[in-house]
């Protein structure tokens, strides 16, 4: 099945009021579209994260990222900011594949590293409190955040030692 057929046809159940839940054919298809990615971006204004995020793609076999260098201090006055900040990237550039990592929400809601693809529908994400809780390096949160969101969606690492 295609990845927008798939979309389509769980759409379809869902208003025919037939669809009890997600199956591993749509899980697949997700997959299938992060690891077909061509042009994948991180919107960010420095590398910490990008560096990061492309280790954690290099531990399951997934293409790696480019930082797509925009300024993303607005995405903050909005509700959720990392989705904000995924929104703006795919307005400023042709990924098939975006990865931004910002607030959850109203500060001290944590954070949130969220995976979309070319028309903005989440294809998965990772969470983690907010730093004032977990206290860990940056890296580490990213790290932990992104694994999340791939295992979430049944991708494994092939082998690595990780943060």
């Amino acid at each position: 099945m295609a990845f927008e057929e798939m979309i389509k046809n769980a759409f379809e159940e869902s208003r025919d009021d037939c669809r009890f839940g997600d199956t591993l054919e749509e899980i697949n298809e997700i997959q299938d579209y992060i690891k077909n990615a061509k042009k994948v971006y991180i919107p960010n204004k420095n590398g910490i994260k990008v560096e990061i995020l492309n280790q954690v793609l290099s531990e399951y076999d997934l293409p790696t990222a480019k930082i797509l260098q925009i300024d993303t201090n607005t995405a903050d006055t909005s509700r959720i900011p990392a989705l904000a900040k995924a929104y703006m990237a795919l307005d400023q550039s042709d990924a098939d594949l975006i990865i931004a990592r910002g607030r959850l929400g109203i500060p001290g809601s944590g954070s949130l590293l969220i995976f979309i693809d070319n028309k903005g529908r989440i294809l998965t994400c990772g969470t983690s409190p907010s730093h004032a809780i977990h206290q860990k390096p940056i890296e580490a949160a990213v790290y932990g955040e992104a694994c999340e969101a791939l295992e979430k969606i049944g991708f494994k690492k092939s082998d690595s030692d990780g943060y």
